[in-house]
């Protein structure tokens, strides 16, 4: 049975009861039944922010968006920076692509010693065709590149990179409200030089004149953020005990970084813990000295590695071809 270290975290909408969840194409807000106390009543749900999202909300605690870089407690650990191959400037990186390791900005670019990383990656996680390889041999090799791939999930789905491997995401978390009513409102775009439509002069389409919209918003009876560290998986890479350590100190850390720095999710949708007293995790700060303590202590999976980041160069594919 796998081990699983759990958080539930009740929440409240500030300013106001009010709040705006996510939405998805041709589906609009994600809406369920959800049975609640001993009388198998069910009640309306819905799904305020889904586990992609809140994965990327994870994540971008422990990135810098002003310095482009991972913030100062993480910065020693690997992670590969994508830049453009013409004048060096940066792009995006492996903390940032939906794929991270496996994004096509990272395996279309080539090292400074001109290898391709579709090449290289597969060569350091020693992948052949019709081998099956131990994943504590694929772990510790992505932890030598990036180890918050272990954390939040990679997917080498390239058929040039056989066996195509896969980590499952480590760190979970969703939020969900339940017993839900709709709140309407609108409001309207003005122009006040253009104030109606022209005929072949430009409309609402094109931004031109009045236009009013509506906007449905939620109240509900709680809020509740849902997190879910696979402590089972973790522990199953076979990596070091400091790496280990290490890799759940991190999710912890992200957790509770993202709780203090506030939910603000979108612009009529913001959270703040209910009580901050029941919140089973450390405060932020001690997990970040947590954090560098292990990585002051080193890694035997980072012994051959260089000084991070890796640093890759990406061009125009369609450029390459021609």
């Amino acid at each position: 049975m796998s081990k699983r270290e759990t958080h539930t975290i009740e929440l409240k909408a500030v300013p106001s009861d009010r709040f705006q969840p996510t939405g998805f194409p041709d589906l609009g807000a994600a809406k369920f039944q959800k049975p609640v106390g001993s009388s198998n009543e069910w009640v309306d749900a819905i799904l305020v922010e889904s586990a992609q999202s809140m994965a990327n909300r994870f994540e971008a605690v422990g990135w810098s968006e002003a310095l482009q870089e991972p913030v100062a407690v993480l910065k020693d650990l690997p992670w590969v920076r994508v830049v453009a191959a013409d004048d060096g400037q940066y792009l995006t990186s492996s903390r940032t692509e939906a794929h991270r390791l496996a994004s096509a900005f990272v395996k279309e670019s080539t090292d400074v010693n001109d290898v391709d990383m579709l090449t290289k990656i597969g060569d350091l996680l020693g992948l052949a065709e019709d081998t099956p390889l131990p994943p504590r041999q694929i772990a510790a090799s992505i932890f030598a590149l990036d180890p918050f791939c272990l954390i939040h999930g990679v997917f080498f789905a390239d058929s040039k990179w056989p066996g195509q491997p896969k980590i499952a995401r480590a760190l979970t978390g969703f939020i969900e409200a339940v017993d839900v009513r709709e709140a309407y409102s609108g409001g309207v775009k003005r122009d006040d030089v253009r104030h109606g439509h022209r005929e072949g002069v430009g409309g609402s389409a094109e931004g031109y004149g009045h236009v009013p919209y509506h906007r449905t918003e939620y109240t509900a009876r709680s809020i509740t953020l849902y997190v879910s560290i696979d402590v089972g998986q973790i522990e199953a890479y076979g990596l070091s005990p400091v790496a280990t350590e290490l890799l759940l100190a991190i999710a912890r850390w992200e957790v509770r970084s993202l709780l203090d720095h506030g939910l603000r999710l979108r612009t009529a949708c913001e959270f703040e813990p209910l009580n901050d007293d029941n919140i089973q995790l450390a405060d932020a700060e001690t997990l970040a000295n947590e954090i560098r303590r292990l990585i002051d202590g080193g890694f035997p999976e980072l012994a051959d590695s260089d000084e991070p980041p890796l640093v890759v160069r990406w061009s125009d594919w369609k450029k390459r071809t021609k």
